[in-house]
Formats: structure tokens, C-alpha cells, sequence
């Protein structure tokens, strides 16, 4: 705790009217960079989140929270009634999958052709949802169907009621490469503005797709929990519910890559933006250096009555408490308002400037999303906090240093 007399002062000098223009300039610069980087942190921050969230609801959009797959012969009957009773598990299903080589003359195009099941309506309402022709009913066993991504589609000139052509790789008998040709029907598209899921995805009934997928291994379980975000605790338990002939892979560990750009991203982001409340810090320094400077005789007086150098140097420790704290709860205040608000803001900047910030025809996503964490406010916060205190150490010890006796010398 300061003295009173050192809180005093120290908060008379920041009320008083200095005579000296460039102080109070770098005063208030000061303690404007620190409300600014604050803010910025706050809003560039949440709206990466906001971009983390959207692209994980668009990878999870068709892919399941974890996937179960077997090098071996198994009964996936009985796994999935394991699978099922861990708790946690919302739902699992089968699948088969295989690369293949669509086909529509004279162009081709390398898809994952992928084997579902219509009736498992937990695990498909995602699909339904992103069907822009046709309908998820439509994949009846025997016809030979298909629902292709709108990516797909464009690429292959392709739409609902036109036969594609599948190349499966397929191995003879003899153990030589046997490619297999097949014909399906497209019946419906789907989009969910995901180049990895429009422009690969093709979707089949489940019977259609096994005879191949069971000849390439291709066969395994899908499996839905009640959170996404719970699942690598999850598969976990799944793991250890199954045989050592499994094995589960959460959609952390498919995705990886993705998700390990956005935290690099983030923190790069961070320390960029942390250097304008560390500028803004370094005026803080200068202009308390100055403010010392300028405050010699005060302080030399102060010595004279009695006052020892702790409580100078508190006098100045408060000064710059004030100045930076306050920028820090304003910039902390800004943040929060500014990212609760993207939403509002961004259409109305685009409607008075006449432009669009997130292009249709360059960007999947056309609003920019904000997701605010109290964590990340709260780290931002105290870092400040820390950055803008060390600030005031330097100037307060040169105060506490002053010699009375030549400070008063020509006075």
C-alpha cells in the first residue's frame, strides 16, 4: 500500500494543468496507445475465434467427432454396440468409404466416395441441411445414387438427374490392379462452403459403396458425441471400450493442421498487437523521465521536510499506475463493446463506405464472425496490467535517486 501523502501527489500530478505541452501530449498518446492495443487485442482476437468456430462447424458439418477404423476382418455389429453404451456417445453409425475417380466426359476429377446410412437421421441432419438439390431420401439401396458437392458439380458440369462415372481401384484375384468401372445417378448437390467437403465429398448409400470398400479396407464406424470439443477425452474412452484391433481418431487429430495454422496465427497476432501497448508502455517511461525531470525542485522539497526516497518513488509509481491502468480499463471496456457489436458494425461500415469487406466470389464466408472468450479478455487484461506497471519502475527509481542538495543548488 502507498502512503497516503504519496497517493496524494502522485494523483495531483495527474489532475494538474501542466504548462509544458509535449508532457501532457505524450500523457494522453500514452494512455491512448494503451487503450488501443488493448481494444485491438480484444476484437482481432475474438474474431479469430469466431473464424475457429466457423471452421470447425463446417469441417464437423459432414464429418463425424471421431471415426473408427480396423486393418483387420471385425465385427462391426458388435463394435458398435460397444461404441454406443460409453458414456458421452450420442451416436455411431457405418460407413464405408474409398478414393475414387469421377468421371464425366471429357473432364475427371479425384473424389473420396463415401457410404452412408439414410435412416441414421443423428448422424446425417447435417447433410440434410446442406442439400441445395435433391434430398437425403433419395440414396436408396440398389439404385446407384449419388449426392455430390456444389464444387464437384461445377467443376463436372454436373446436376441432379446426370449419370457420373466412378473408377474404383480395385485388386483381381492374382493380386494385380483391376480398376473397376461403375455408373450412378446424381441425385441431389449439397454446399456447405467448404472446399475440402464441395470439392471431394461424394455421398452414396451405404450398401452401394461396401462391396468396394470392403475389398480396400475402407469400412469403419462413425461415431457423435454430445460435445465436439469434448472428444479427444472422449475417443479416449471409446479406445479403451474396444479391442486393440481399432483404432479411433478424433476430429482434433484428422484436422489437425488447420486448427494448428489458426493458433499459430493467433499468437503471432497477439505479440504483434502487444507491441503497440509496449510503445504505448515506452511513452509512459518518457514521459514520466520528462515529468521527473521537471518535478526535481517538488522533489528535492519533499526530501527537504523529511520524506524518505521510497515515498518519491511511490509518488510517481501512482502517476504512472493511473495513466496506464486507466488506458488499460478503457481499452478493456472498447474491446468488449467493439467485439459484442462486429456484427452490427461491419454491415454498417460496408453500407456507408459502399464496399464489402469478405467477398463473395473470393470468400467461403461473407460475414466475419465474433466469439468473445472471457479467458482471453482476462490474459490480455493482466498482460497489459504487467506491461504498463514495469513501465513506471525506471522513472520512479530516478526520482527516488534525486540528490535535494543539487536539485536546489540555483534555486
Amino acid at each position: 500500500m502507498f502512503h497516503p501523502l504519496s497517493l496524494f501527489v502522485g494523483l495531483r500530478y495527474v489532475r494538474a494543468r501542466t504548462h509544458k505541452f509535449f508532457v501532457s501530449f505524450i500523457t494522453w498518446a500514452s494512455l491512448a496507445g494503451v487503450c488501443v492495443g488493448v481494444a485491438a487485442l480484444i476484437v482481432i482476437l475474438s474474431v479469430m475465434n469466431g473464424f475457429e468456430d466457423e471452421l470447425r462447424d463446417r469441417l464437423l458439418s459432414l464429418s463425424a467427432h471421431a471415426r473408427i477404423v480396423s486393418t483387420s476382418k471385425v465385427d462391426w455389429k458388435q463394435a458398435e454396440r460397444a461404441v454406443r453404451a460409453v458414456p458421452g456417445v450420442q451416436s455411431a453409425a457405418p460407413y464405408a468409404e474409398i478414393q475414387a475417380l469421377a468421371v464425366h466426359t471429357p473432364d475427371m476429377l479425384p473424389v473420396v466416395l463415401r457410404g452412408i446410412d439414410p435412416n441414421e437421421k443423428a448422424a446425417e441432419i447435417d447433410l440434410s441441411r446442406a442439400l441445395i438439390q435433391g434430398r437425403l431420401d433419395n440414396l436408396i439401396p440398389g439404385t446407384d445414387r449419388v449426392l455430390i458437392g456444389d464444387v464437384v458439380a461445377q467443376q463436372l458440369g454436373l446436376t441432379t438427374g446426370d449419370t457420373l462415372t466412378f473408377l474404383v481401384p480395385t485388386i483381381a484375384a492374382n493380386g494385380a490392379p483391376a480398376p473397376t468401372l461403375r455408373e450412378f445417378t446424381v441425385a441431389g448437390v449439397f454446399a456447405v462452403g467448404l472446399q475440402d467437403h464441395d470439392g471431394t465429398l461424394v455421398f452414396s448409400h451405404l450398401d452401394d459403396v461396401r462391396g468396394f470398400a470392403a475389398e480396400s479396407g475402407g469400412e469403419g464406424l462413425r461415431v457423435w458425441f454430445n460435445s465436439a470439443l469434448d472428444a479427444p477425452a472422449l475417443a479416449g474412452k471409446v479406445r479403451a471400450a474396444l479391442p486393440s484391433t481399432y483404432q479411433v481418431f478424433d476430429w482434433t487429430q484428422d484436422h489437425a493442421s488447420y486448427f494448428r495454422a489458426i493458433r499459430i496465427e493467433k499468437t503471432m497476432m497477439a505479440l504483434i498487437l502487444l507491441l503497440i501497448v509496449a510503445v504505448a508502455a515506452f511513452n509512459i517511461v518518457a514521459m514520466l523521465v520528462m515529468v521527473v525531470t521537471d518535478k526535481r525542485t517538488d522533489i528535492a522539497i519533499l526530501r527537504t521536510f523529511g520524506a524518505p526516497p521510497r515515498q518519491v518513488m511511490n509518488v510517481f509509481i501512482t502517476q504512472g499506475l493511473v495513466i496506464g491502468w486507466l488506458g488499460v480499463l478503457l481499452g478493456v471496456a472498447l474491446g468488449i463493446t467493439l467485439a459484442l457489436n462486429v456484427d452490427v458494425i461491419v454491415p454498417f461500415l460496408e453500407r456507408t463506405f459502399r464496399f464489402q469487406i469478405m467477398d463473395s466470389d473470393v470468400y467461403y464466408v461473407t460475414d466475419i464472425p465474433s466469439d468473445l472468450q472471457w479467458p482471453s479478455v482476462v490474459m490480455i487484461g493482466v498482460a497489459a496490467l504487467l506491461l504498463t506497471a514495469s513501465a513506471v519502475i525506471y522513472p520512479a527509481l530516478r526520482a527516488a535517486r534525486t540528490a535535494p542538495a543539487e536539485a536546489l543548488r540555483y534555486e
